[in-house]
């Protein structure tokens, strides 16, 4: 399906010679780009990149996960056409069929209206490479606005991405070439190791564009990262993504909050995105229906709806991506850490 190679081995080779430098010296990202806005929609600031993004994003997992690959093409652009411009997506989903299907998407000038995100599993820098090449084929593009290291979950990762050979050179490098424009990286396990990244990164003199993290209505009361992590996050200047909102169905099943009001309190929070699996029409427009109908949530309703979900959320039932390996893609796919 894919009109571009997905390896292009002088470029590439080009990256993975390219001599070590101090981080703090990596240049400065391209001026940021203006998107068309549509009424309805909610945009924001992504960090301190001067970016300005919609408030609701795609994902793109649920994308690769329909059988009929026109219906997902179509429902990209009907959400693009509706006013949303940040798209997720990731090198591991659904076998890079969700990359698949959203370059095509992107054809016909549908690339111009958006900010494109994808994300990597390489901990090396060969592994990257040879990642973000393939990305870049799928997408169909010879840029990506954002690319984020993907599932830091381990305790050890951001010795990897730091280390010598570690992906991070290979990120840079990338954002030299202008291949890449924007850095972040994602996680869903334990605040714990989130924190030990940007500790990591600090000590490296490095800074992350964006970090994308599970924010909802169970996580502040169970190894939350809105209470841990995205202080410190807004406190460095760093783009907070909200991701599992829903917790793909599992929080909705406890019973305790409805979509519109998961996506609300998410909305509410100090964040730049909240990323919502899309997979149909229906749950297209109830993304855009919160952002219709969104005003910020008072203390009152913050904490009313908290004491709603607290004991449901206590053990971590209806949040397994924290609980168990079910969610941790890199955990099915070692070797692709390289």
């Amino acid at each position: 399906m894919e009109r571009r190679t997905f390896l292009k081995s002088a470029t590439a080779a080009g990256i993975a010679t390219a001599t070590t430098r101090s981080f703090a010296q990596s240049p400065a990202a391209p001026a940021h780009t203006t998107r068309p806005e549509a009424p309805g929609m909610i945009y924001r600031e992504l960090g301190k990149t001067g970016e300005r993004v919609s408030a609701i994003g795609m994902g793109g997992y649920h994308l690769g996960k329909s059988p009929d690959a026109d219906a997902s093409i179509k429902l990209i652009r009907q959400g693009i056409d509706s006013g949303i411009t940040f798209l997720d997506n990731s090198w591991d989903y659904n076998d890079g069929l969700s990359e698949v299907r959203m370059g095509w998407a992107l054809r016909d000038g549908y690339r111009q209206k958006v900010f494109l995100m994808t994300k990597m599993n390489g901990r090396t820098k060969d592994s990257y490479n040879k990642q973000l090449e393939q990305s870049l084929g799928r997408l169909q593009t010879d840029v990506i606005d954002l690319v984020q290291f993907h599932e830091v979950i381990r305790l050890e990762d951001p010795d990897r991405y730091f280390a010598p050979g570690g992906a991070i050179e290979a990120a840079v490098a990338a954002r030299q070439a202008g291949k890449i424009r924007y850095i972040g990286f994602t996680g869903h396990k334990d605040p714990i190791v989130m924190l030990r990244m940007l500790e990591t990164a600090k000590k490296h003199n490095f800074h992350f564009d964006t970090i994308q993290m599970p924010i909802n209505v169970m996580d502040a009361h169970f190894r939350s990262f809105t209470k841990d992590v995205m202080p410190v996050a807004l406190e460095q200047g760093i783009a907070v993504l909200a991701m599992k909102t829903f917790g793909d169905h599992f929080i909705l099943d406890s019973k305790t909050v409805e979509p519109i009001e998961a996506l609300h309190y998410g909305l509410t929070q100090p964040v730049s995105v909240v990323i919502t699996g899309i997979d149909s029409p229906a749950i297209l427009e109830q993304a855009l229906t919160a952002a219709r109908t969104f005003k910020p949530m008072t203390q009152t309703e913050v904490a009313s709806l908290l004491a709603r979900t607290r004991e449901a959320a206590l053990e971590g039932k209806y949040e397994p991506f924290k609980t168990t390996s079910h969610f941790d893609g890199t955990a099915h796919r070692p070797e692709s850490l390289g």
